[in-house]
């Protein structure tokens, strides 16, 4: 790696920036990554040609890195293709439709799921897509809405679930012997996970949007019924549609999943739960979504739903379906692997935070912004709290170790603001694939709500580092959030 100093952190705000103004994700993310290697070359003193050698040499990499992930995500489309085709996804938006009479009980209900479904991020964003997708087009609510309420119960849960990969990348991080104390002791500072499910909450019972989610709201009530059935082009079997089609493939997934993370991890040979779905969980997930696989394989087939060349035509056509998202994973891969592992973007910019001669109490407020921008602009939370958390435990171990915990939920806050909503995070990716949203309508509409939250906890921060109080940080945080979300919608009112 090369120090290249301010221009580190270039390449991801090109990429950033590209993408919002030319609504094209794809050739934005190519730039970064190129910008990236082009910046690197010129450090190294490399010739012209090793830009692009190095560029393939690191999509090579993430994908060789990536390599579960990609087999899993190919697996899971899979497996929500064939439930399309069966007629189940279709019984159950009927269904659900029957159900929940309202729009704000179907919110409350992808809430709560999200929420229930706390082992690892991406699965949540792509189950509860699959699974309320149909509800939410037969109510005519926006899929930019449901995109935020999937996306906005991942990340920010998953950190603050005892029980979850999160939890031990971060107790591994902090140290070998207590982290996992140290974990439980930052979740009531992680302020923005806490904030953001208050405000998915509030929204959801009131239904106070703002800025381009209510645009989107609104068109959403004005278009015609979609009917989600997986390929326009497959007709449903007459002797599919039940409920049970949908309903038990996802649930052996889910039930395979644990189990499957828990076996990789070791937990079969001793190793405690909480470490072991840590160990490789994607690794898992892969176990949990072949389980599907066979799960329907074994409805469909006996009882004719689909013939055996059916079954193995939605396999490929839902794999082939993941393509697209899968390019700007691999995309966004490259380009954090540019910043973190090439050019030093995230040691730039920890090492501003280590060289900062501002007030200790300012610390976790400090930290918290640091997180957040560094986050947003490499699309990663495990990425930023890994560089940072050493830095900070190093700063906070000579001030007596008071602001440990703080400022550690601090850090993870900020981490996971990025993870949220960054266009290159593969959280926002799977969150907007999983709702089939156009991946730039959720970045929009997603961002304000997120950036919101974010500001606010930036003000509990500062109210923490100041008062030493945690309730009042909280406290103030949340009725300021309140009435922002208030005032907005007034606002919004006022203008149309």
């Amino acid at each position: 790696m090369i120090e290249t100093g301010f221009y580190s952190i270039l390449p991801p705000l090109i990429a950033i920036a590209l993408a919002l103004i030319t609504k094209e994700v794809y050739s934005s993310l190519f730039i970064g990554v190129l910008s990236g290697m082009i910046i690197y070359v010129v450090f190294a003193h490399e010739s012209f040609v090793a830009i692009f050698a190095h560029m393939f040499d690191m999509m090579a990499e993430k994908i060789a890195d990536n390599s579960y992930m990609i087999i899993f995500l190919a697996l899971l489309w899979a497996v929500i293709t064939l439930v399309g085709r069966s007629g189940g996804m279709e019984s159950y938006g009927r269904l659900a439709g029957k159900r929940l009479k309202s729009g704000r009980a179907t919110r409350l209900a992808t809430m709560l799921l999200g929420i229930l479904i706390f082992i690892d991020d991406g699965f949540n964003c792509l189950t509860i897509g699959t699974v309320m997708r149909p509800v939410y087009d037969r109510q005519k609510i926006s899929r930019e809405k449901l995109a935020y309420i999937i996306d906005a119960t991942a990340a920010p849960v998953c950190i603050i679930a005892p029980v979850s990969s999160w939890a031990v990348a971060v107790a591994s991080e902090v140290s070998k012997t207590d982290g996992f104390n140290v974990f439980l002791s930052t979740i009531p500072y992680n302020l923005y996970a806490l904030l953001t499910l208050f405000m998915v909450l509030f929204i959801t019972l009131t239904g106070k949007d703002f800025g381009k989610m209510k645009k989107a709201e609104e068109d959403a009530a004005k278009a015609d019924v979609r009917d989600d059935k997986g390929d326009p082009d497959e007709k449903i079997p007459e002797k599919g549609g039940r409920v049970i089609d949908l309903v038990l493939p996802i649930v052996m997934l889910v039930i395979f999943a644990i189990l499957g993370m828990a076996y990789v991890g070791g937990f079969f040979e001793g190793v405690p739960f909480s470490e072991a779905i840590g160990e490789n969980p994607v690794a898992g997930l892969s176990l949990g979504a072949f389980a599907g696989l066979v799960t329907a394989f074994v409805m469909y087939i006996p009882r004719k739903i689909l013939s055996p060349k059916q079954f193995v035509e939605a396999i490929v056509s839902g794999i082939g379906s993941i393509v697209p998202p899968m390019i700007i994973l691999i995309l966004s891969w490259s380009l954090g692997g540019v910043c973190r592992e090439m050019i030093g973007t995230g040691e730039f910019i920890s090492g501003f935070v280590a060289q900062t001669t501002l007030p200790l109490w300012m610390l976790p407020f400090l930290v918290f912004v640091i997180a957040a921008l560094m986050s947003f602009s490499m699309g990663t939370s495990w990425g930023t709290f890994g560089m940072l958390i050493p830095i900070v435990t190093m700063i906070c171990a000579g001030t007596g170790g008071g602001l440990l915990v703080p400022t550690l939920g601090a850090t993870l806050a900020g981490a996971v603001y990025g993870d949220h909503c960054s266009p290159i995070s593969d959280t926002t990716i799977l969150a907007s694939t999983g709702a089939q949203c156009e991946h730039i309508r959720h970045v929009e509409t997603q961002i304000p709500y997120a950036t919101l939250v974010a500001v606010m906890c930036a003000v509990g921060y500062f109210i923490i580092g100041l008062s030493g109080i945690l309730w009042a940080g909280i406290l103030a945080s949340v009725v300021l959030l309140t009435a922002s979300i208030l005032l907005l919608g007034k606002a919004e009112r006022h203008t149309t």
